[in-house]
């Protein structure tokens, strides 16, 4: 049976909680990770490039000079994707780049991730985490309590006004709510810390 310590917010062991080996002694899916996080940076994409083909760009449509005697090429129009300021030829347009994987997949690359911060030891429980202001200053003598230093990735059940206020002015830290947790987060920040409201959520999310 896999057991975690429970500490509160001032790094005391206040008891141990069980963890579900079908989630975190989970077989690591490397595979199946990657194929999530390419489709998680595929939906966060704008697809909002945009070119002109010839018949959209504006100008005039008077052939430049004409056809014989010259002894230039011979041209029709100004808005030839040749010319510098005409057309292009098969542009990029806007499109939703968007997609999912099977619900499946995305929840053994979820579990994947989160046995492998409980393997690296990177998995700190707190039996709960309340922020009274929303400062700062509060976050920041919480993470020193706690001895992380590194990136830091906090779960929370629900949102947190007060815990998100006081931590988005500090770098490379992230608040999530359960329905928020994603593989990509997870593997972003070296550090995740979860309250136990929060791990019960997400067992029967992972579980159901």
């Amino acid at each position: 049976m896999l057991e975690l310590d429970v500490i509160d917010q001032n790094k005391q062991v206040v008891g141990k909680r069980e963890l579900p080996e079908i989630i975190f002694s989970a077989e690591l899916k490397e595979h199946l990770i990657h194929d999530v996080v390419v489709m998680q940076l595929a939906n966060r994409r704008r697809g909002t490039a945009s070119t002109k083909t010839r018949s959209q760009v504006s100008g005039s449509n008077n052939k430049p000079w004409r056809q014989k005697g010259t002894g230039r090429a011979r041209a029709g129009t100004l808005k030839s994707p040749l010319w510098k300021g005409g057309g292009i030829i098969f542009g990029p347009l806007p499109r939703d780049y968007s997609y999912r994987l099977p619900k499946k997949a995305r929840m053994i690359a979820l579990r994947s991730v989160l046995a492998m911060k409980y393997r690296e030891n990177s998995f700190m429980l707190l039996n709960n985490l309340v922020i009274e202001q929303p400062k700062t200053k509060e976050v920041v003598g919480l993470i020193k309590t706690l001895g992380l230093s590194s990136k830091i990735l906090f779960v929370v059940p629900e949102k947190d006004e007060n815990l998100e206020r006081a931590s988005r002015n500090i770098p490379d830290v992230k608040v999530l709510s359960v329905t928020g947790l994603n593989v990509f987060d997870i593997l972003k920040y070296d550090n995740l810390v979860c309250t136990e409201e929060a791990l019960r959520r997400i067992e029967e999310r992972l579980l159901s």
